[in-house]
């Protein structure tokens, strides 16, 4: 095993264009990192650059204390699990798996030994005598872990290895992977445009945008913390909701009413008069089943429903609301960069199964005013953020870890 450093790290093409811009990042020895953002954020960049599959144009790759930006990557001894597999159709599960280990001349009675071990960690033993073309996508994919495992390398990379499953399949393979992980204790980093995977696999996430590094965190720090309106509108889904609001003392008008702020929030939006103020579906509920005892620290509002969605456990209402055309247009341009058609002028208000609300006519909502974020809606940052909070939930995650590897 082996920890990753990144030290300024840069990747322009002959256009000069920065595909990956000014990168810093240590991964920990046995850390699962993820690697998230939207197409052509230059995650997948950043990973073939670790591997060695794409020159560095500037800044120092370290690897287990060396660094290797002259090294080939055969020179490495890095893993790496492909979107498509990346099999030999000719070569049965045996035989893929041991591919890599006929290249270093390794002792047959070790060959089998190791791959017997592989296809026991994946449950692959059936199908050692099966060709590729013979077995499921997740069975593939399975063998392509198998490969991987059997180098005895320093880390683990994988590049959106779930993207060509089913959404069923794809959720028993990211625990297999989880799993997996834990089990080795390998250094792994992770490359995906799916905020439920980033969210579920990772110790710490790395959000990209346009090749620079938003924010470096547990997912629940994002969740919770987020630093900027790219981050916050990006991890979530569905996506917070994003409202215009003016500031008036310790307050907020919004489109749907007034929003009491706790004295250190206030502060913190001092001297600001047009802001957007963020708030998660789940941070709305139908008033009429709030218990009473805290509707005091929320703000009570009616709003006309336009559609309901529901999902069995839960459902979503959604509301529109007016905004100014500066703030609509920070919207649109927020929803194209994140591949998303949902940060528009309405809010999507997730609310109990047993909610009687219907489309199409007024309700009564609750919203917890705790737990609401502040925006400039010019930079993008985080007014309301409390990197105290951020650290200790990082902090945990961490713990966590370090304890889930002792095991």
């Amino acid at each position: 095993m082996a920890s990753i450093e990144m030290k300024n790290i840069v990747k322009k093409y002959g256009d000069g264009y920065p595909a990956v811009n000014d990168v810093s990042m240590d991964i920990a020895d046995g850390e699962f990192m993820i690697l998230v953002g939207p197409s052509g954020c230059g995650k997948s960049t950043l990973l073939r650059m670790i591997v060695g599959l794409e020159d560095i144009t500037s800044g120092d790759m370290v690897i287990g204390g060396n660094r290797v930006n002259e090294k080939a990557p055969r020179d490495r001894n890095l893993s790496m699990v492909f979107q498509n597999y990346a099999l030999y159709p000719h070569l049965s599960v045996f035989e893929n798996i041991a591919f890599p280990l006929r290249l270093s001349k390794t002792p047959e009675d070790e060959v089998r030994k190791k791959v017997t071990e592989a296809a026991d960690v994946l449950e692959l033993n059936e199908h050692l005598e099966r060709k590729p073309a013979n077995l499921s996508g997740g069975q593939r994919q399975r063998v392509a872990m198998g490969r991987a495992i059997v180098r005895s390398a320093d880390a683990f990379l994988f590049d959106e290895p779930l993207s060509n499953l089913d959404a069923k399949l794809r959720g028993q393979m990211r625990t297999e992977i989880s799993r997996l992980q834990r089990r080795l204790g390998i250094t792994t980093v992770y490359v995906t445009h799916d905020q439920t995977e980033a969210m579920t696999l990772g110790d710490r996430v790395c959000v990209l945008r346009k090749g620079i590094i938003q924010q470096v965190a547990s997912p629940r720090e994002l969740y919770e913390q987020p630093v900027n309106l790219f981050v916050a509108g990006f991890i979530g889904s569905p996506p917070m909701n994003f409202l215009p609001a003016t500031v008036s003392g310790n307050a907020l008008e919004t489109p749907f009413g007034k929003i009491e702020l706790d004295a250190a929030r206030a502060e913190k939006v001092k001297g600001k008069e047009l802001v957007l103020v963020g708030i998660r579906p789940e941070y709305f509920e139908d008033a009429s089943l709030v218990d009473e005892a805290k509707k005091h620290v929320g703000s009570t509002f009616t709003a006309r429903v336009d559609v309901t969605e529901w999902l069995g456990d839960s459902q979503f209402a959604y509301i529109p609301y007016e905004a100014p055309a500066e703030v609509e247009s920070k919207l649109k341009e927020l929803s194209r960069e994140l591949d998303s058609d949902q940060l528009r002028t309405q809010a999507i208000v997730s609310i109990d199964s047993t909610s009687r609300i219907r489309e199409g006519r007024e309700a009564e909502f609750w919203l917890d005013a705790r737990k609401i974020h502040v925006f400039d809606p010019e930079s993008g940052d985080n007014l309301t953020r409390d990197p105290e909070a951020g650290a200790e939930l990082t902090r945990m995650a961490a713990e966590d870890r370090e304890e889930q590897l002792r095991r």
